[in-house]
């Protein structure tokens, strides 16, 4: 697997199982509308303490890899 991939989870008891950040409780799907509205990554980073420079990458690979963004229809 790829280890950026990686840093993705999907647990039923977290985020009512959305792919999150290694079960951080950021689902990908917000992440990915932050970076569409225009926030750069140092911004996201300033904003959420709690992730890592490699978080945004992971789900920026993830968006592309899953070939639709995730959301309540759509089941990865």
């Amino acid at each position: 697997m790829d280890p950026l991939l990686a840093r993705i989870t999907i647990d039923p008891a977290v985020c009512h199982g959305k792919p999150c950040v290694r079960g951080l409780r950021y689902p990908v799907e917000v992440l990915l509308d932050l970076l569409s509205s225009g926030m750069t990554p140092a911004d996201i980073l300033a904003d959420y303490e709690d992730l890592e420079e490699d978080d945004l990458p992971a789900v920026l690979a993830y968006g592309g890899r899953s070939g639709e963004r995730p959301g309540p229809e759509v089941r990865v």
